[in-house]
């Protein structure tokens, strides 16, 4: 990367860094553009310039989120199966999931925030959009993406869920990682989806 992308990456950064701990102090709706683009030492216009909306700046590792799934499918080894390859992610980060005192905040500040959980609908969107198109060519690879999304996004819910209902970190992970294990297995059994 020449200097002026690692610049621009820097101020990146820097107002997305900014961003996330008003956010979660004060609430995503209570904070404006403008104040983060004070608390940086920028114009509001600059901020614009790197993130096309305030939500993106919530979310603003998005693109790599949407892309995940299908990157997993895509990398995964040869003769895997897809459904296998996303259990084994899937079960992965509901195990590695760094369940702080931070992360119930996160998930609190958007449960709080309709904008949001819209973004996060959209974001999910996106990712089935682009693990159809990773998956084996198939009639029903649409309806594939959408229960695997679908799937990933009701674990997420649930960790949330559980975790912001007081569960215990290590028992809901636990038990987390089981169901993820029952669920995948049951549809990689399928032969077309090998």
């Amino acid at each position: 990367m020449g200097l002026r992308e690692t610049k621009k990456q820097q101020t990146r950064t820097a107002i997305a860094d900014a961003a996330l701990p008003l956010f979660l102090e004060r609430g995503f709706d209570q904070v404006t553009v403008a104040e983060i683009a004070r608390h940086v030492g920028v114009s509001t216009n600059t901020v614009f310039n790197y993130f096309a909306t305030k939500e993106d700046l919530f979310f603003d590792r998005q693109h790599e989120v949407e892309q995940h799934l299908a990157t997993v499918v895509r990398e995964r080894p040869p003769g895997t199966c897809p459904v296998a390859a996303l259990r084994d992610d899937l079960r992965t980060a509901v195990e590695r999931a760094d369940l702080t005192p931070g992360s119930a905040t996160f998930f609190r500040t958007i449960e709080a925030s309709p904008a949001l959980r819209a973004r996060e609908r959209e974001i999910a969107d996106h990712a089935e959009t682009a693990l159809a198109a990773a998956l084996p060519p198939s009639p029903t690879a649409f309806l594939l993406a959408g229960a695997l999304v679908g799937a990933h996004r009701a674990t997420h819910r649930e960790l949330r869920r559980r975790l912001l209902a007081g569960h215990p970190p290590h028992a809901l992970v636990s038990e987390l990682a089981a169901a993820v294990t029952t669920f995948f297995d049951a549809l990689c059994r399928c032969p077309q989806h090998s």
